[in-house]
């Protein structure tokens, strides 16, 4: 078994203990590892353009919002946005700040018939610490992922 299905099964596994109704929960390393070795998967950054623009954002990642800035209302197009860019046959890995927006449009996707949607537990930013302040435990950028600064 390679080491590519490995992950992907792993991460099923999971979504199965978190009773998630999409395919599997990544963790940004694994997610990492998918993104370079699988053909055609693709990283759905769901953060906001202020996010994107000012906490920064992961090179190649598909950019749709899933709530607009400010005031985080929905993006009533989102599954629309998607389906112009993405095809429902692709590996799709969402990620967010925390993976809570990210959680949800990986479970709408899903409706919205793309068999193959993942979530990256953590997000970008990892959890809050003891002094509420993320990127200290987990995410994206402590996992020394690459991403950029605008």
């Amino acid at each position: 078994m390679g080491k590519i299905t490995a992950i992907l099964q792993t991460a099923q596994e999971r979504a199965k203990e978190m009773n998630l109704s999409y395919e599997g929960a990544l963790y940004p390393d694994e997610a990492y590892e998918i993104l370079q070795s699988a053909p055609g998967a693709k990283l759905v950054d769901v953060r906001t353009r202020a996010e994107l623009d000012w906490v920064g954002r992961v090179p190649g990642a598909v950019e749709i919002e899933w709530a607009t800035y400010p005031g985080m209302k929905p993006n009533s197009h989102f599954i629309t946005q998607l389906e112009q860019q993405i095809d429902k046959e692709a590996l799709l890995i969402f990620i967010c700040r925390s993976g809570v927006r990210s959680n949800a449009a990986a479970a709408s996707a899903t409706q919205a018939g793309y068999s193959d949607c993942y979530n990256v537990l953590e997000g970008f930013e990892g959890d809050k610490n003891a002094d509420g302040h993320r990127n200290t435990l987990g995410g994206w950028r402590v996992s020394e992922l690459p991403w950029e600064q605008g």
